[in-house]
């Protein structure tokens, strides 16, 4: 007879008496389990704190990437990532870019957008109208949800109405414009949305249902540009080959996919590192690439009159530097204080630059050696403590495998058998 995942009183157990029910309910030696839970007691406790039903944590490598000059100001940006590559890809478009004054960067003040939909509304147009004419009303309403945002110079700054019809749909929209300062502004914006919708639907004359945020965070934008000298590149003819590459991403959804993965590799792993939300991150940046009604590249190159590589971006990054994970966890506290920015902001803006530094140096591999032989000569020491070498064995076995030309866990296993039989 299978064991049962009902427990009553699961979410009331602290994490190690949660790893015990694991244990008892797969059947597996505890030791097998073993690695769910976390390093130490006070990160079970955090854990503990951050998420429901929790035993443990998983630790994901957090990288250095250097070189990096913003705006004139040099940092040493954290990234969170298990992909080989991406640390390394990022520091060296830094350096590149360096050559000829590094990233510069801008962005919108951080405004977020709540939404409340009313439905059963009779007179829509009209609806609309009554809705715009209590404007101030509806931001008094809305700021006195949050005087706290207020006296930091934030809060409900303006109102949108909409309206949005289908075959067989119909609904009122109103979009709350909220400075969240530096704060992500989730919990604020729904606050404020939950307290609006009661007064929203009785001037509509509708019934309120959904009051939430919008990830589609396109009030709040950063841009970053650089110029990245055709000669620490590789010449004329790479240039071209990365701005040919950018074109296509431009044209076909499919390579778009692909080429914008490759910027949120940079992006997710600072978001990650820094106790962002990764997942309203990328979901704001993929609609972001759509809204032209088509899916394209988030990203731009051309060449300037001198022939170098000019590239940008702009796309929206709903970060903060206040509440959830970033004030929770240590990992993100430290690396907040290693960028030592002052707003939520700036981190949007160093962010945008280093999804631009990782989106062009994937362009340059692919324009030139491919993505495989750089990424590939990274992976190889994966593959070879996966083989089973000790550290004393990696490096030779990972130049066996580059010399080899196939770096597979099957052939791994068998250089090493080589390795350890010529050393009998």
């Amino acid at each position: 007879m299978n064991a049962s995942s009902r427990i009553p009183g699961f979410y009331k157990l602290d994490p190690e008496s949660r790893f015990n029910k694991l244990v008892e309910f797969s059947g597996l030696p505890a030791e097998q389990l073993r690695p769910l839970q976390a390093v130490d007691a006070g990160m079970a406790s955090i854990a503990d704190r951050m998420i429901e039903n929790a035993v443990g944590t998983i630790a994901i490598p957090l990288g250095i990437a250097a070189n990096f000059l913003v705006n004139g100001v040099d940092y040493l940006v954290p990234m969170a990532t298990e992909e080989p590559s991406v640390v390394a890809a990022a520091s060296n478009a830094a350096l590149v870019a360096r050559e000829r004054g590094g990233f510069h960067t801008s962005g919108t003040a951080p405004v977020m957008i709540a939404q409340v939909q009313v439905l059963d509304v009779a007179d829509p147009q009209a609806a609309r109208l009554r809705l715009l004419e209590a404007r101030d009303e509806l931001l008094a309403l809305a700021n006195a949800q949050d005087p706290l945002l207020v006296s930091l110079g934030g809060g409900a700054r303006d109102i949108e109405v909409r309206l949005l019809t289908s075959a067989d749909f119909r609904a009122l929209v109103v979009h709350l414009h909220v400075d969240v300062r530096d704060a992500m502004g989730a919990n604020a914006v729904n606050t404020m949305a939950e307290a609006l919708a009661p007064r929203i639907a009785a001037i509509a004359r509708g019934r309120s249902l959904l009051r939430i945020l919008s990830n589609k965070a396109d009030l709040r934008l950063v841009r970053a540009r650089a110029v990245f000298d055709a000669g620490k590149l590789g010449g004329a003819a790479v240039v071209d080959g990365i701005v040919d590459a950018y074109r296509f991403a431009a044209a076909d959804p499919y390579r778009a996919a692909t080429h914008n993965k490759g910027i949120m590799n940079g992006i997710s792993a600072v978001v990650l590192a820094t106790g962002n939300d990764t997942r309203a991150i990328e979901a704001g940046a993929h609609c972001h690439a759509c809204r032209d009604g088509r899916y394209t590249s988030l990203s731009h190159y051309e060449k300037d009159a001198d022939g170098h590589l000019v590239g940008s971006i702009e796309l929206p990054l709903a970060l903060g530097l206040v509440g959830g994970a970033t004030r929770t966890h240590p990992v993100a506290q430290a690396a907040v204080k290693l960028l030592a920015v002052k707003s939520a902001v700036q981190l949007a803006e160093i962010t945008a630059a280093v999804g631009l530094a990782q989106n062009m140096a994937a362009l340059r591999a692919l324009a030139t050696e491919g993505i495989q032989r750089g990424h590939m000569s990274l992976h190889a020491r994966n593959v070879a403590a996966n083989a089973g070498a000790t550290e004393a064995e990696i490096g030779m076995l990972v130049e066996r495998l580059a010399a080899d030309g196939h770096v597979r866990l099957d052939r791994a296993q068998a250089l090493l058998a080589e390795m350890r039989a010529g050393k009998a």
